[in-house]
């Protein structure tokens, strides 16, 4: 196997990143609840994309591009971080955000404009019209002597996905260390390529755990997650794990949309910070937060003593929207 460490990448968060049980909301629940706090990466408001991003940054910067595109919600933490290490790098930030959510000057757009991103919103319901746009500013932009580098939503591609199997390999260390065996690990799914890495990743180093995405958004992430899973192994030279259908599966919990919050999911968010003093938006990581605790109190993860929840950001939508 092709170890992680030999792809392309460039240091952008600080990892690792805290893992340790939720020792209030164990006792409650009657089982270990464990929690990884990648909202802790030290880019920023924290997240997800910042593992992504180690990957794929190293990769523009490989091929010598100058500028970066990238899409999302209005209020995407994703496009956020992506300004975040764009900055960091010395690259220009092209984002260029579907026109749902809250577009006021609000949350992660505040923080899009700190970073000095350039914003632009279109009335579009397809990331295709979006990906389309990006690659003729490419054009234009090879034209003058430059190069652009187009990041797909969430920054969930193959590559991407790597940052996730690392994640793996570095809470099992983790966990080895604490001396428990996780035997599940779950968090948001919104683009898949997170859950993705999570399903390598556990093939790789917790061969014993299974891998739950929580869905935040319709697409069909099982199909999604797969090929991700597949393309991802290609890169590391690891075959296809031939356990899928027992490692991974996908549950949803999208409610009135994508970016809209629940109100059944409020008293979950608001339970997980006067508890333990974690907070989470309400459209993304809440979302499959309050999920993962109604799985809980639903059986889902009876026979299992140490379950993992992987804190993806996002917190910053809390000052761009009311909980429902």
């Amino acid at each position: 196997m092709r170890n992680l460490h030999d792809l392309p990448r460039v240091r952008l968060g600080v990892f690792p990143t805290p893992f340790y049980r939720l020792d209030r909301l164990s006792e409650q629940y009657g089982r270990g609840i464990w929690i990884k706090r990648d909202d802790l990466c030290g880019v920023a408001l924290g997240g997800n994309k910042v593992r992504k991003l180690e990957y794929l940054l190293a990769d523009a910067q490989k091929q010598g591009c100058d500028t970066v595109f990238t899409t999302g919600g209005a209020q995407s933490n994703h496009a956020m971080l992506t300004a975040a290490c764009a900055a960091r790098l010395g690259l220009r930030c092209v984002l260029i955000l579907k026109k749902r959510g809250v577009t006021d000057r609000k949350g992660n757009l505040v923080l899009d404009d700190i970073f000095g991103a350039q914003v632009e919103f279109m009335d579009t319901d397809s990331y295709e019209d979006i990906y389309a746009e990006m690659r003729e500013r490419c054009e234009v932009l090879a034209n003058q002597g430059h190069k652009g580098y187009i990041i797909p939503v969430g920054g969930s591609t193959a590559l991407g996905s790597i940052g996730y199997a690392e994640c793996v390999r570095e809470l099992a260390e983790q966990a080895k260390e604490a001396g428990i065996e996780i035997s599940h690990v779950a968090s948001a799914t919104g683009s898949g390529g997170t859950t993705a890495g999570l399903v390598l990743g556990t093939s790789l180093f917790l061969p014993q755990a299974k891998a739950t995405g929580l869905g935040v958004d319709t697409d069909p992430f099982e199909e999604i997650v797969s090929e991700l899973v597949k393309e991802a192994a290609g890169l590391v030279g690891q075959p296809v794990p031939t356990d899928m259908d027992s490692r991974f599966r996908m549950i949803y919990h999208v409610g009135a949309g994508y970016a809209i919050p629940n109100a059944e999911d409020t008293p979950y968010i608001e339970e997980l910070a006067r508890q333990e003093g974690i907070l989470l938006d309400p459209v993304y990581t809440g979302k499959a937060w309050a999920k993962f605790l109604m799985l809980v109190k639903e059986g889902y993860f009876d026979g299992q003593e140490h379950i993992a929840f992987v804190h993806t950001g996002g917190a910053a939508a809390l000052f761009a929207m009311e909980l429902g």
